[in-house]
């Protein structure tokens, strides 16, 4: 990813970060009951940074009649991979995504949704297979700067090492989960293994084949409600989609992403990306 820091500076700068921090974009929250309930459509990361868009020039504003309403990931000039639940009963006529600008309310290029394909195994009951694909009505200008696609690991590709860094990014919740961010930010978070996950878990839901799991068991780092859909991104490599947790950045709960590399074939057949 361009930076606009020198080499050294921004090493300095990231380590310092990721000793410090950890947690993005937007979070679904699991009730008492074990349910997961329908996730607002606003977020932010919390215990983020800012960035500017070229450090995340694939990352875009997912938008419902004009206002932000979650992440995104350009894959290729005409299409968006994004998560199912931001998407579940929504007309494509009301879809339109922002790219290119570090800022939520203004600035890059504004492009509307042509089709919307949600996943087939989408269960709104278990967050399986939360991921959906948007076809844009006319391409976007990839400039390798400020838009530019990301790159995808083919299926069933083996997941990142536990504790590998992971990248999370988007305008959603951040400390204070009534205000989402104007600017784009960012989190570092490690990846967490499938069983330590599913521990986490034991009570709500199943962590199934096609998630992927990061975040700190410490808590204060993660994402919140309106980065779903947004990227998870270890070298360069978009290995998530935001899904669920339980709330933003609790203790002993690691944010729970669509494992690209499991839906990596049905992402192909649907955009020939």
């Amino acid at each position: 990813m361009a930076r606009t820091h020198d080499a050294k500076n921004k090493a300095q700068f990231l380590v310092a970060l990721w000793a410090s921090i950890g947690g993005v974009c937007e979070r679904i929250h699991v009730a008492a009951s074990a349910r997961l309930v329908a996730p607002p459509r606003r977020a932010q990361i919390v215990g983020g940074f800012p960035i500017d868009i070229s450090d995340a020039p694939f990352q875009i504003s997912l938008r419902e009649n004009g206002h932000h309403t979650c992440g995104g990931s350009i894959i290729s000039p005409n299409w968006i991979l994004t998560a199912a639940h931001c998407l579940e009963g929504v007309s494509d006529t009301r879809v339109s995504i922002r790219a290119g600008s570090t800022y939520k309310e203004h600035g890059g290029i504004i492009r509307n949704a042509k089709r919307i394909v949600l996943h087939p195994d989408w269960d709104t009951s278990t967050y399986e297979a939360d991921c959906a694909l948007i076809e844009l009505d006319d391409p976007l200008p990839l400039n390798g700067q400020t838009i530019a696609s990301i790159e995808m690991p083919e299926q069933d590709e083996e997941d990142p090492a536990e504790g590998s860094k992971a990248m999370v990014s988007g305008w959603g919740k951040t400390l204070n989960v009534y205000h989402s961010s104007l600017v784009l930010r960012a989190t570092f978070l490690p990846i967490v293994h499938r069983d330590n996950c599913q521990k986490a878990y034991r009570r709500t839901n199943t962590i199934s084949e096609r998630m992927l799991c990061a975040g700190f068991f410490g808590g204060g780092h993660d994402s919140c409600q309106g980065d779903s859909g947004g990227p998870l991104v270890v070298d360069d490599l978009l290995v998530g989609v935001v899904s669920f947790a339980i709330g933003c950045a609790k203790p002993g709960l690691p944010g729970v992403n669509v494992r690209v590399s499991a839906v990596r074939d049905w992402i192909r057949e649907v955009s020939d990306v």
